[in-house]
């Protein structure tokens, strides 16, 4: 199981279509991954919907703070790995840095993944 771990609000300045878009990224990689043959996972998947759930308001409320990075961190440690993809993200830089705390494997780049067992 693999995080796929990429901006999500960078370099969007907040716009709903800019983190879609981010999204989407994530999402592409993570099936990619599957079709490699690993679970590829995004903590945006889970979080997204529960933060709609809780009543978030929007990116940076309490509620965001409460559940987006929490969550993806303890969806981290049951990775085995995380790849790190797209540019400038202090969230995903997190996850790399707690990846390597935890002494995952961590990845940049999808070609540098061993083939699935």
């Amino acid at each position: 199981m693999i995080l796929v771990a990429g901006p999500y609000r960078s370099g969007t300045g907040d716009d709903p279509r800019k983190m879609e878009a981010n999204v989407r990224a994530m999402n592409e990689t993570a099936l990619a991954l599957f079709r490699a043959g690993h679970l590829g996972v995004t903590g945006e998947a889970l979080a997204l919907p529960l933060l709609e759930v809780a009543g978030s308001t929007g990116p940076g409320d309490a509620t965001y703070e409460e559940i987006f990075h929490p969550l993806a961190e303890q969806l981290l440690f049951r990775c085995d790995a995380v790849l790190r993809i797209g540019g400038p993200s202090e969230g995903a830089d997190l996850m790399v840095t707690r990846a390597r705390g935890w002494d995952k494997d961590v990845y940049t780049s999808l070609d540098d993944i061993p083939a699935a067992r």
